[in-house]
């Protein structure tokens, strides 16, 4: 029997008593893996695309590209590596980039440390096929717990790898996300995710007069940590619910852009106490590097800063009422509150 083009026979004898049978040929399939770029060369693919040839003196001639950006070519060349292993990198057909040659494309493709960093991670990934392990669940460190209760005049709250609100004071929780119940925090299957909150829900979209920047320092820093966690289902979900849900998010996350968040400035629209500006501090714990703690202050003496003093005696005469919830409606109806000798 002839098998099927490109595909091995199988011949299987069988067994029977008397003259021999003929054997049975059966056709099997090839296993194909599937392939692709895979974060390394999506990554690249999207750097190289956002450089233009004559940013780096590169002479064009007047030609018609048909690709954005720089070919992978002339690329290679600027890195100082063959064309043809820069192509297999980049369509994830090599294994084996040495620091040395990723740091010669990192400057290639001008990259910024936090971005430099990130091609070192990709890089370093490619001969680790980790195990999909079931997400772990992420409690809070202890000593989390103790730097979060004494910064109680400063809004802070301490997220997890995932951007998940594992705790936060109460100062912070009013600040950043007064209308849903600070003690979901403290329930696995309630908490709040930062990322989620910024995206989908309006009361927090509202709270940033610059949205677009928040939303961005947002993705480029779950970019690093999926770099970092390339096997983290949890971490694959919340992308895949959020490129679902949010058409910005998809956009932003296609684009490849990674930020490091650590300090940023954001002017806040606040329904209790109006406009402020406040920076964003990202503190890492060095024992849980997973976790980190956002504080968020105001210069000193500033109207911003009396906005944080008005908002702390609110939810100080809110926690002394029973009927806190009516009258945080009532406040934020009326617009911002302000702060009397009698309050």
């Amino acid at each position: 029997m002839v098998g099927l083009p490109g595909q091995p026979d199988l011949v299987v004898p069988i067994p029977g008593r008397g003259r021999q049978r003929k054997p049975v040929t059966v056709h099997t399939e090839r296993v194909r893996t599937p392939s692709g770029p895979g974060p390394l060369g999506e990554f690249l693919q999207a750097c190289r695309s956002r450089i233009r040839p004559e940013d780096l003196g590169l002479p064009t001639y007047g030609e018609r590209r048909r690709v954005s950006g720089l070919r992978r070519e002339e690329l290679a060349l600027l890195a100082g590596v063959s064309s043809s292993y820069y192509t297999r990198l980049e369509q994830g057909q090599s294994r084996n980039a040495s620091p040395q040659v990723l740091d010669a494309i990192a400057t290639a493709l001008q990259l910024d440390d936090a971005e430099r960093q990130h091609l070192r991670t990709l890089g370093a990934a490619l001969d680790q096929r980790a195990a999909t392990k079931r997400a772990a669940i992420e409690r809070v460190a202890p000593a989390l717990t103790e730097l979060l209760a004494a910064l109680d005049d400063v809004p802070a709250v301490v997220l997890g790898r995932r951007s998940d609100v594992l705790a936060w004071n109460a100062l912070g929780h009013a600040l950043l996300a007064g209308h849903i119940d600070i003690a979901d925090a403290g329930e696995v299957n309630r908490r709040p995710n930062m990322a989620e909150l910024v995206f989908l829900d309006e009361h927090c979209r509202d709270l940033y007069v610059d949205c677009v920047a928040k939303e961005r320092a947002i993705v480029g820093n779950l970019r690093l940590v999926s770099g970092q966690h390339p096997d983290d289902p949890a971490l694959a979900s919340l992308v895949g619910r959020l490129t679902m849900a949010s058409p910005d998010f998809a956009a932003m996350w296609a684009d490849h852009r990674v930020r490091a968040c650590a300090s940023a400035r954001y002017e806040m629209r606040h329904p209790l106490v109006g406009t402020l500006t406040v920076t964003q501090q990202t503190l890492r714990s060095v024992d849980v590097p997973d976790q980190s703690l956002v504080t968020c202050t105001t210069e000193r003496d500033s109207p911003s800063s009396e906005a944080l003093v008005l908002l702390a005696h609110i939810i100080r005469n809110e926690d002394r009422s029973p009927n806190s919830r009516i009258r945080q409606t009532h406040v934020s109806q009326q617009g911002p509150a302000q702060l009397t000798d009698d309050a």
